[in-house]
């Protein structure tokens, strides 16, 4: 591939999927000035060049050589600040054993300033093979790090991990009292066990140096270009202040070469409210999107709010983190005020509850045209399966999630995984997908949600069949997760998620032709070249 920087971009040379109904596979493209200006045939995009004068010296031209080409990819649901953040803490994901998260520890607890916390990110009890698979506790950081404070998230991030160090400056003791929506975790005798779930984990935020705005401006600036090496322009990002106002100094500064869709936190919609702010509000790269709010926890930390306990768990069916009507009042309070909910929910019974505000709001938030969406949609009990379709409310899942957790789900769940990443009998019902990754939580590469999603198979091929195949989408139905999807939950349907004429010239070459791989191939796919607004960000 050759490319030079100019206002003019003329693409050829390889296969061009649009993601346009009514032209989805072209020979070249024009665009400029950041902007798609047609799209065609070879000889006809190169006369309409000519004629539009961008023979003269500023055309550029991106020779496919034979590659593909596809829109921009989206990522609908990223943990920005926490996924740079994760780059530079203890890696913890993927390790298989408790001795060697001990040994990070020990090692970064050993290396550790003074007065500095050693944080970690990822691990995974369930992945252990030196346990009983049961929760850690404090005594188990204690052994390796006594003097240090340690706080660890798990995977999900709704999951601290702690030893007594980080309890104790955190004022954490026998008397402390649970927070609503939270649970903290305690030995025999009810004595704090290091273990703090959901709102219980804001307890020791305040212990914890905060990072500092240049803190978190340097580390967009040195991990973000990650994100165009796997192919991603778009992320939709459910975080705070700290992370919104990094991403402005850089878009202030013309270096945020990402379109991000930021869901703000529920805790802060009445200042929103109070001072105008709405969704859409914003510039062309960084703008405000829906409130973000919970109900309920999480899969692997047993949290999610389910119909019927968890396997093992007699009388666990989760947690609900808001009370329901105190959800509803709060979304038509935002609806009211131009600002579209989002609603994380993993478990049948969240599910259920969030659907039912929802409907109970429709008529409002349908009026204004608004795309309300559940974040996650990870189990559903089957009778609503058809209602994302009828009420059109957003299912925004991830599908590397389906085969990252499916030992858990058939743990935890057994039979009830059957509507778990449901994502084939969501397309069914005519529900938009939006497509992301939860990163930190899991890689942010979208060419593995693809296949994810596509086969319901590890890239190693397992399980043969995929788990759960019927719910298996085409290539196409998992691409338009991550384009035409993620775009219409933004409201950006017709600018990003596609090559049309007017969409912004975001795009990413592929080493292969994802439409017509098979699955073996489609697991090789990588990206070639990511291109922002017709400029060329990252090439292989």
């Amino acid at each position: 591939m050759r490319t030079a920087h100019s206002r003019w971009l003329l693409v050829h040379g390889g296969v061009i999927h649009t993601q346009d109904p009514l032209a989805p596979r072209v020979e070249a493209l024009l665009a400029r000035d950041g902007t798609v200006v047609a799209t065609g045939t070879r000889d006809d995009i190169e006369s309409l060049a000519r004629h539009l004068g961008s023979h003269s010296g500023d055309q550029a031209r991106l020779d496919l050589e034979g590659a593909t080409l596809i829109p921009g990819l989206i990522d609908a649901h990223i943990h920005l600040l926490h996924w740079v953040t994760s780059l530079d803490r203890v890696a913890l994901v993927g390790v298989t054993s408790r001795a060697e998260v001990l040994r990070r520890i020990a090692d970064a607890a050993a290396k550790a300033p003074a007065g500095a916390w050693v944080q970690g990110w990822g691990w995974d009890h369930s992945l252990w093979d030196d346990t009983d698979g049961g929760f850690p506790d404090a005594g188990v950081l204690d052994a390796v790090a006594p003097d240090v404070p340690v706080a660890l998230n798990r995977k999900d991030g709704h999951m601290l991990w702690l030893n007594s160090k980080a309890m104790s400056l955190a004022g954490i003791g026998p008397s402390t009292e649970t927070p609503p929506g939270g649970v903290i975790g305690r030995d025999a005798h009810g004595a704090p066990n290091g273990l703090l779930f959901e709102n219980a984990m804001g307890l020791v935020e305040t212990a914890i140096p905060p990072m500092t705005h240049a803190q978190a401006v340097d580390l967009y600036r040195r991990h973000l270009p990650a994100l165009h090496r796997v192919g991603l322009t778009g992320v939709h990002v459910p975080e705070g202040s700290r992370s919104f106002r990094a991403l402005q100094t850089l878009d202030a500064a013309d270096e945020l070469a990402l379109r991000v869709h930021m869901m703000l936190p529920s805790g802060v919609a009445r200042d929103l409210i109070s001072a105008g702010v709405t969704t859409g509000l914003g510039s062309a790269r960084l703008k405000v999107g829906h409130v973000k709010f919970f109900i309920d926890g999480s899969l692997g930390s047993e949290t999610a709010a389910m119909f019927e306990p968890f396997i093992g768990s007699p009388g666990n069916v989760g947690v609900l983190t808001m009370d329901p009507a105190d959800l509803l009042e709060a979304v038509r309070e935002c609806i009211a005020a131009d600002l579209a909910p989002a609603i994380h929910a993993i478990g049948d019974r969240a599910n259920r509850t969030v659907l039912d505000v929802f409907e109970s709001t429709r008529d409002i938030w349908h009026a204004k045209a608004m795309r309300p969406r559940i974040e996650h949609v990870q189990v559903l009990h089957p009778a609503d399966v058809e209602r994302f379709g009828a009420l059109g409310v957003v299912a925004s899942a991830q599908p590397i999630h389906a085969t990252q957790d499916m030992e858990l789900v058939d743990r935890l769940w057994g039979s009830r995984g059957r509507y778990a990443y449901a994502f084939g009998s969501l397309e069914a019902t005519g529900a938009t997908l939006a497509f992301g990754s939860d990163a930190p939580v899991e890689t942010p590469d979208p060419l593995q949600g693809i296949y994810a999603a596509v086969t319901r198979q590890r890239p190693d091929g397992n399980p043969d069949g995929g788990w759960y195949p019927e719910e298996r989408l085409t290539v196409a139905r998992a691409i338009a997760g991550y384009t035409t999807g993620a775009a219409w939950a933004s409201g950006d349907e017709g600018v990003v998620g596609e090559l049309t004429p007017g969409a912004r010239a975001d795009m990413v070459v592929l080493s292969g032709d994802p439409f017509t791989a098979t699955p073996e191939a489609l697991a090789n796919i990588r990206v070639c070249a990511t291109v922002f607004e017709g400029e060329v960000v990252y090439r292989e």
